[in-house]
């Protein structure tokens, strides 16, 4: 059976080929609704798909991106991919999702793969274990855009939390609430991944502005170790009255060990979570958090790495932070 083409469909239709491209691209603008109409009936009538190959080898591109996360298992992570996703979609694009696991390997031998199938880009959440890849994509001019995390010595367009901000919020939190003995617990900072550590500085410094002590409240520990983690705390002479948990997984281990030593949120100790999670507001109690503006940081992300493919003027390589918000609830 013969396969039909845009030449068909553009016969059918009564309309030019070039026209019918136009549909095909969305390009809409000077297009009438009785002629895309006219293209769209044709198109289902011949039962028509466009070639996709065809297609990127005429306009040099693939028309698609990359996403390495560095662990799906983030709520953050899965927000962030639905909305880059969503931004792509609608630009005709597809996305290809890879899990880095934290792991330096996993993420160059991921970042090899995406660059073979020829993506237009990549955006990385960087584990910060492959300067020397990161320093060649970019001498390549191959267009990347970090999310979440910085590499200072790279020029690289970045898009991340004001993490420090997101810390003094939850600080703020538990002081006015009358709380002093305030201690921090996140995943490890092994290889200084810039949310953690910024997080952490938020927390010395919001404390020493309030004149609290802190030295004994710090614990950072890979997620399989943050129970033994939290039982040095609690067992400290004068142990924490609440808990700031550095992200989402974080937050779920500390409740998973509160609720196995039969602690009460907040009678014995309060908590807050640095990441909105879907639980949160029916969990009891309720669990205050520090939201990021997940979709507007995957969005801008997303733009950044749009205009670096199309060479949408000169290349934005600057250091977007954006505001957290702290949502009160009964935890604290």
């Amino acid at each position: 059976m013969k396969n039909v083409t845009i030449a068909d469909v553009a016969k059918h239709a009564n309309v030019s080929k070039s026209t019918v491209s136009q549909y095909l691209n969305k390009r809409y603008e000077y297009m009438s609704e009785k002629t895309r109409k006219k293209i769209e009936e044709t198109i289902e009538a011949l039962n028509y798909e466009p070639n996709i190959l065809a297609r990127s080898l005429k306009q040099k591109s693939t028309f698609t991106v990359g996403v390495v996360v560095a662990n799906i298992l983030h709520t953050f992570s899965t927000q962030i991919i639905r909305a880059i996703e969503n931004y792509y979609y609608k630009q005709g694009f597809q996305i290809i999702v890879c899990n880095a696991d934290d792991d330096p390997e996993k993420e160059k031998k991921y970042i090899e793969v995406l660059r073979a199938k020829q993506v237009d880009g990549i955006i990385i959440f960087p584990t910060g274990g492959n300067l020397d890849l990161y320093k060649r994509m970019k001498r390549d001019q191959f267009p990347i855009v970090f999310m979440d995390r910085m590499i200072e010595e790279l020029d690289i367009a970045t898009v991340m939390l004001d993490n420090q901000l997101a810390a003094k919020l939850a600080v703020d939190h538990f002081v006015e609430k009358g709380y002093k003995d305030i201690a921090i617990v996140t995943t490890s900072i092994i290889r200084s991944i810039s949310p953690r550590v910024e997080r952490i500085e938020g927390y010395k410094g919001t404390l020493e502005s309030y004149g609290i002590r802190y030295a004994d409240y710090i614990k950072t520990a890979d997620p399989e170790e943050i129970s033994a983690a939290l039982t040095e705390l609690f067992n400290l002479e004068k142990p924490p009255e609440a808990i700031l948990a550095g992200n989402d997984i974080v937050l779920n281990e500390i409740l998973k060990y509160l609720k196995k030593h039969d602690m009460r949120i907040p009678e014995d100790v309060a908590v807050i979570g640095i990441d909105e999670v879907p639980f949160a507001n029916f969990y009891t109690p309720e669990i205050t958090t520090v939201k990021q503006p997940a979709i507007e940081m995957a969005n801008l992300a997303a733009e950044l790495l749009f205009n670096q493919i199309n060479n949408a003027g000169k290349a934005d390589n600057g250091v977007y932070r954006l505001k957290p918000t702290l949502i009160p609830r009964n935890s604290c």
